[in-house]
């Protein structure tokens, strides 16, 4: 892979600095902030013993998991009004909300979960681009802390934590496919995808447009190849603090 200088030095297919601060939020069963470069996002994870009502009228078996997504109006270099504040949520945010909860129900086994709710809010406090993405990644961890911890207090019998799900941006920015991109690369790519990947290797999600262009097949399989070398990295950080937490 060919190098070209970027906003932070880092090659081509380097993340930027990827952290995992634990416990952050008290009360929640579950949190994590989780920081990827300037990016940094609160993910708390809270248990409901109840499962939604189309699920008790159904006849579903097991549990449920839903997600909600805000970046908070200092989060951006112009303050961003909160969405109860017009009234309704904005379709950006409704979209990463579904996102969330689709990545996290695709690698849990809801059975397990028998007559709970998994809620996980993801908060933004400072982005940098890649916000849906960290989302992903720190939803994840705060889940997987908030199962330890019901698991060890004998309220779940088995663990439904069946994978890991990690997600990371990669595009291509003056003719170069670069991974985990900040908000100026971001802004200028004239290809950007977000790929969300389970910790086995398999796709949940991917999400890809040419801005204002076009791409090919090499460039596609190039794009998910170096997703998929991020992401193995993310998968490993994420085991490292759930193993120490």
């Amino acid at each position: 892979m060919s190098e070209s200088p970027r906003p932070e030095g880092r090659s081509l297919d380097a993340l930027r600095t990827v952290t995992f601060e634990p416990e952050i939020a008290p009360h929640a069963t579950g949190s994590v902030l989780v920081s990827f470069g300037k990016t940094r996002v609160i993910c708390a994870a809270t248990i409901e013993n109840r499962v939604p009502r189309w699920m008790r009228d159904q006849g579903v078996e097991g549990g449920w998991i839903t997600a909600e997504y805000s970046m908070l109006p200092y989060s951006t270099l112009d303050r961003k009004s909160r969405d109860i504040s017009r009234g309704k949520l904005d379709g950006r945010t409704v979209e990463i909300q579904r996102l969330i909860g689709r990545s996290l129900r695709a690698a849990v086994d809801l059975k397990k979960l028998p007559g709970k709710t998994l809620w996980l809010d993801c908060d933004v406090l400072q982005a940098d681009g890649g916000t849906r993405t960290a989302s992903i990644t720190g939803a994840w961890v705060a889940a997987s802390l908030a199962v330890k911890k019901l698991m060890e207090a004998g309220e779940l019998e088995e663990n439904p934590m069946a994978d890991n799900v990690a997600a990371v941006s990669v595009g291509v920015v003056d003719g170069t496919t670069r991974l985990d991109l900040e908000y100026v690369e971001d802004r200028d790519a004239d290809v950007d995808f977000n790929v969300v990947m389970t910790g086995d290797g398999k796709f949940v999600e991917v999400q890809g447009t040419g801005e204002e262009a076009t791409f090919s097949r090499e460039e596609l399989d190039a794009l998910l190849e170096v997703a998929g070398k991020g992401i193995r990295e993310i998968v490993e950080m994420q085991n490292a603090v759930i193993s120490e937490s």
